[in-house]
């Protein structure tokens, strides 16, 4: 029997929930089942930056996990996964998966994809950054760790945030080759044509 496949969710307690909320709901459309698991400053932030309930984000997961569960399936790697995606990602649970002294599920969850040696995108919502920071971020590239801070692409011309939104989760997908068809591509022609003119 084919398992089916599956990709990791995480969101932590940096500003701009809204980046895993629209993820959850663009992986409803996709062949892919979502693994949700959430820290409890992510459900603050929640509170402050929307109108959702946690039950009702996990209720877009397929599967959740408690994030005091570090015996969840998601802790494990023999569970097989696509990889996962911390959106947004706060610099504290950056700062745990770069050590690889994990304390809740979800930091534990990037361990183990990193050890398995699967994709893990990390949506670093931090600004500005200092030296620990940035020792921090390159530590995690050199184990493989994709840092993909959600920074809009103006050149395909948002209408509004929910656009710029779909953009950035949209890339990400594509570290998986998961195309969500919500991503204005690069490819001359028309837009480069139109980005001409503004020059």
């Amino acid at each position: 029997m084919t398992e089916p496949s599956r990709l990791i969710v995480g969101i932590s307690g940096a500003s701009g929930v809204v980046y895993g909320i629209r993820l959850l709901e663009t992986l409803k459309s996709l062949p892919v089942e979502a693994h949700l698991v959430m820290t409890k400053a992510a459900e603050l932030t929640l509170a402050h930056e929307t109108d959702l309930k946690a039950a009702q984000v996990r209720a877009l997961a397929d599967v959740t996990y408690p994030i005091a569960d570090v015996g969840a399936a998601i802790s494990s790697g023999s569970f097989r996964t696509l990889g996962m995606v911390v959106a947004p990602c706060s610099v504290r649970s950056m700062s745990e998966i770069a050590t690889g002294v994990t304390s809740n599920l979800l930091t534990r969850a990037a361990d183990v994809t990193l050890k398995e040696r699967r994709r893990l995108i990390l949506m670093l919502r931090e600004t500005p950054l200092h030296t620990g920071h940035l020792r921090s971020m390159l530590a995690l590239s050199e184990m493989g760790a994709v840092i993909a801070p959600p920074v809009p692409g103006f050149y395909a011309r948002p209408r509004n945030l929910e656009a710029m939104v779909d953009q950035t989760v949209g890339r990400v997908l594509d570290l998986f080759e998961l195309d969500s068809g919500k991503v204005s591509r690069w490819g001359g022609g028309k837009t480069a044509k139109r980005l001409r003119q503004v020059d």
